[in-house]
């Protein structure tokens, strides 16, 4: 967590340093990236990130709940927006498509992304994962609700193991910019969007058909 002393700082300088943390570590991941090279293109003295920070680990976590903080305000409209007007597999496989196009706009999401989700030390990747996954269950998990309540999914629905198929495909769909061929024989960059929506839907509908409830 942040000292106070970071707190007293204006939102500009915050933001210098965050946005200067998260392209080193997206760039170079936690045990490469330097705390030089933050402080030098943030414009504050090395010492100065241990006025703000316990230290480097303490930097990397605040990065990452940041920076899953920032994507989760840009899917807002996709997680507030379901009432029930619509199937939730067409509103599911809009958001999916949302989240695609916005990791492959915003290359520094992307690269912090990729380092807390790629780290290989177990403590340091544990550090940075727990509070970034508790922040997409809490957000996903009342959406799953929603969708049982309204009949969408199926009323045994079992949401833990549907919450943690999720968290696996969601980092691998954010990565794909990142990750050449991550997808296989269906891309889903570089293709028209018409295509890219359709690969989408054949990608969830094995996963959803579970969770959906049988027709008479």
């Amino acid at each position: 967590m942040p000292t106070p002393t970071w707190a007293r700082l204006s939102p500009a300088r915050r933001e210098r340093i965050l946005i200067a943390a998260m392209d080193e570590f997206g760039t170079h991941g936690y045990s490469t990236g330097s705390l030089n090279v933050i402080a030098r293109e943030a414009g504050v003295a090395k010492g100065s990130l241990f006025q703000y920070f316990a230290g480097k680990l303490d930097l990397f976590t605040y990065v990452a709940e940041q920076t899953s903080l920032r994507v989760h305000e840009n899917l807002r409209p996709w997680l507030e927006s379901y009432d029930g007007t619509r199937g939730f597999a067409g509103h599911f496989l809009d958001a999916l498509d949302a989240w695609v196009v916005y990791f492959a706009e915003h290359p520094l999401e992307r690269g912090v992304t990729a380092a807390t989700n790629m780290e290989m030390d177990p403590a340091v990747r544990a550090a940075v994962r727990t509070p970034v996954n508790d922040l997409y269950m809490t957000s996903l998990r009342p959406l799953l609700q929603q969708a049982v309540d309204l009949g969408h999914l199926r009323k045994d629905s079992d949401l833990e193991a549907l919450l943690a198929l999720l968290l696996t495909i969601l980092p691998n769909l954010a990565l794909l910019a990142h990750t050449p061929g991550l997808t296989g024989p269906m891309p889903l960059l570089n293709v028209p969007p018409q295509v890219r929506r359709e690969n989408l839907r054949r990608l969830i509908a094995p996963l959803l058909c579970s969770f959906t409830p049988h027709e008479a």
